[in-house]
């Protein structure tokens, strides 16, 4: 049987805490797995499925939603596909269901290459690449973006890795966001606003615990420590995921659906909470409020990195 994410890269290293080994995917560039010591930091799935709730694929070039797909360049109404059909928005990208090639592989590393073609609603062309490098302690993910059209593009990228610490109830992890204010959105969860997180539920910067969330919301504001930006989980005894991103990753999603197939081994998925933390460079419907949008000109490169950083394995 053929992974219906199709090849699937294979990439290991020997580190400190163990053996790390992680899973590329060729549709998406996706996460499909990560662990090291044999403990699982990522969600995962089987081979067969395709990302359940977007897990691990890179969104590009919009992350998270634009309201009914319409956006408005140069006095132009451009339509894009409404890929969240329930709630009437355009969703993650244009990379979502694509495959990538490979461009270069070692033992420890994989870069993946894709184009974004002119299409309906996005009238312009990006080269696109994505290279995830085992490191001592961590993952680390680097991206570029590079306008081949002969316009300025709208650009913004992000990700959507589900984290864990595989031999602890992802129920009993705290989760730190370092985020300064809340994205308030409507309905079918397109922005309206935003909002200190001071002194609300919203405000996870001292860190909640992981069953108590229920979130599907953006947060902007994200703090930068030279040039870093931070998120975490942790379990009881201490151990810590960090999910990190460069300068250019201001914004942040946190999802923890309650109903996501978790993997149970060599069985059958069972149902329960994960939590996402999604890097990105803007917040849903960037292209119609400007924020955060990065604008390529034509032959110019954009580089941008993030990764997941363990310790006290």
């Amino acid at each position: 049987m053929r992974a219906a994410t199709g090849h699937q890269y294979e990439l290991t290293a020997a580190t400190p805490a163990g053996p790390a080994r992680a899973t590329i995917t060729e549709v998406a560039a996706g996460l499909r797995a990560y662990s090291v010591g044999g403990i699982d930091l990522v969600e995962t799935f089987p081979a067969g499925a395709v990302p359940p709730k977007a897990a691990g694929i890179v969104l590009v070039p919009w992350p998270n939603r634009i309201r009914d797909g319409v956006w408005v360049h140069d006095g132009v109404k451009r339509e894009l596909a409404l890929t969240e059909p329930a709630l009437r928005n355009a969703s993650h990208g244009l990379l979502r269901f694509a495959p990538y090639r490979e461009l270069d592989r070692t033992a420890g590393s994989v870069t993946l290459g894709a184009t974004v073609f002119p299409q309906t609603g996005y009238p312009f062309q990006l080269d696109t690449e994505v290279t995830y490098t085992l490191a001592a302690d961590g993952l680390e993910v680097t991206h570029l973006l590079r306008n081949v059209g002969q316009a300025d593009a709208p650009v913004a990228l992000g990700a959507h890795p589900y984290l864990k610490i595989g031999d602890v109830p992802t129920g009993d992890l705290v989760l730190r966001v370092a985020a300064g204010t809340h994205i308030d959105v409507d309905d079918r969860l397109n922005p309206v606003g935003e909002t200190p997180v001071d002194g609300t539920p919203f405000d996870l910067r001292n860190g909640q615990t992981v069953r108590d969330l229920d979130l599907d919301d953006g947060f902007g504001r994200v703090a930068s420590t030279n040039g870093r930006t931070e998120h975490s989980l942790t379990a009881p005894d201490g151990r810590r995921v960090v999910l990190w991103g460069d300068e250019n990753m201001r914004y942040v999603q946190v999802f923890t659906p309650r109903n996501f197939p978790i993997s149970a081994g060599d069985g059958e998925p069972v149902r329960g909470q994960a939590v996402a933390i999604e890097p990105m460079t803007a917040p849903a419907n960037a292209f119609n409020t400007g924020a955060g949008l990065h604008w390529l000109t034509p032959g110019e490169t954009w580089t941008l990195r993030w990764g997941i950083r363990h310790s006290g394995f």
